[in-house]
């Protein structure tokens, strides 16, 4: 019986002790999950779970989720049924050209201005490069969406290719006769095609009519309200496509399709000159086996101030409604972590993405980077060669997601000799016209 009682006794003491164990023992809170929905795959979506990773292991609080939701467009469709559902992100990859529809879709965004005021982080807009900040910024100065990875198309040109033909590897074409003579010169030294490029309605009509100054549509080009047309059947966007359409021809420009889809014909060496993103040169230096060149896009020299400068591309992170409190605090967390000079340096220099903020190209100037890889910091340059005009600070519409497409279709047309220039372009205005007063009405 004594043993009995010791034995229970000694027993109960163990329990005890466990109990007590337990209760300073108790495991730490699982951290806060948030669902970052983002359009990049391959070298660039590589890079962006490396910065998701390093806010994730710089904290033990909360743990952003990259989830790869396929094209831009693909993106923005998905978080727009998931909203719907109540089963959308905490953050929200949108490019450019759908600010305005985010903008108008009030109830189902955050504005990150007010997120990060009410979570007490720090945010100042003078921090971004001027043409980062008025592109998503309301009319009284308020950013929107957090800017991530805004780029701007630029030149890439094979050196290599440029030595075999005889010109020179260090002097890049900078107008669009320049262009010709040396696609040409490419041709006959035996590459397929002398030029192509990507993304066509950013970059043939877009960023074309930005760097001559000429208008994409009225009321600055959108900003000015939901009034607005497109003015991009005039007759220097005819003429430009007009030229590439009979270059088509002879495939002195290839046209490679919609989206990035023309990169490959590049970096596989079939064409010596490409017009793409200034991001694209991660994928392109992972896949050319050539010595890669940098210059701006070309312009036509006969046009009274041209070049003008360049727009952005790329994408914002947007806040989506509909989340727990706790993961809003999560967020701009993280957005403080990106806005680092050393973040921001690094995203800049390993994708070719503009370096958003002043301190982040200052630092990427002061650690040589520019005098390391020469013509690295052509995007900077060619965004801030001229002071914004109201024709090139960027656009603003409406359903521009599809109105690109729309653009892109009749661009095709023209490009397959289906249809003229000015036939294509007209219909590409007035198809386009007709989408922004629906938007317009809907949004009264």
């Amino acid at each position: 019986m004594s043993v009995f009682r010791m034995r229970t006794g000694i027993a109960a003491a163990a329990w005890c002790a466990a109990a007590a164990w337990l209760s300073t023992a108790t495991p730490a809170a699982a951290a806060v999950e948030l669902q970052w929905w983002h359009a990049m795959g391959g070298e660039l979506g590589q890079k962006l779970e490396k910065i998701a990773n390093d806010f994730n292991a710089s904290q033990a609080d909360y743990k952003v989720v990259p989830v790869f939701k396929g094209t831009y467009p693909e993106a923005m469709t998905a978080a727009i049924a998931a909203f719907r559902a109540r089963q959308n992100p905490t953050i929200l990859q949108v490019f450019e050209v759908g600010t305005a529809t985010m903008m108008a879709a009030r109830g189902a965004v955050y504005p990150v201005y007010e997120l990060m005021k009410e979570q007490n982080e720090p945010f100042d807009p003078k921090a971004y490069l001027p043409a980062v900040t008025g592109y998503y910024t309301d009319v009284n100065g308020n950013m929107l969406s957090y800017p991530f990875n805004s780029s701007t198309p630029i030149l890439y040109y094979n050196k290599d290719a440029f030595r075999k033909a005889g010109l020179d590897a260090d002097a890049p074409p900078r107008t669009w006769p320049e262009v010709e003579a040396a696609g040409k010169k490419l041709q006959a030294a035996g590459l397929v095609c002398g030029i192509s490029s990507e993304w066509p309605s950013w970059v043939l009509v877009e960023n074309f009519s930005a760097f001559h100054n000429v208008p994409i549509g009225t009321k600055s080009n959108g900003f000015g309200g939901l009034d607005t047309e497109l003015k991009i059947n005039n007759p220097l966007v005819e003429r430009e496509i007009a030229t590439l359409a009979t270059w088509q021809k002879t495939k002195l420009f290839d046209y490679g399709g919609r989206t990035n889809k023309a990169e490959p014909k590049f970096y596989a060496g079939e064409c010596g000159i490409f017009i793409g993103s200034s991001a694209a040169r991660a994928a392109i230096l992972a896949n050319a086996k050539f010595d890669v060149g940098y210059g701006m896009q070309p312009y036509w020299p006969d046009v009274k101030g041209a070049p003008q400068n360049s727009i952005i591309g790329g994408a914002t992170l947007w806040v989506m409604r509909g989340r727990p409190a706790e993961e809003y605090k999560g967020a701009a967390k993280f957005f403080a972590f990106l806005s680092r000079p050393e973040t921001q340096a690094w995203w800049h220099q390993n994708t070719g993405y503009l370096p958003i903020t002043l301190a982040a190209y200052e630092l990427t100037r002061s650690q040589g980077y520019y005098d390391r890889n020469p013509g690295t910091d052509i995007s900077i340059k060619q965004i801030t060669l001229n002071p914004p005009t109201e024709n090139s600070k960027g656009l603003r519409f409406g359903s521009f997601v599809q109105i690109r497409d729309v653009i892109e279709e009749e661009l095709e047309q023209a490009f397959a000799g289906k249809k003229t220039a000015k036939e294509a372009l007209d219909a590409a205005a007035k198809r386009g016209n007709d989408m922004l007063r629906q938007f317009e009405k809907a949004n009264m």
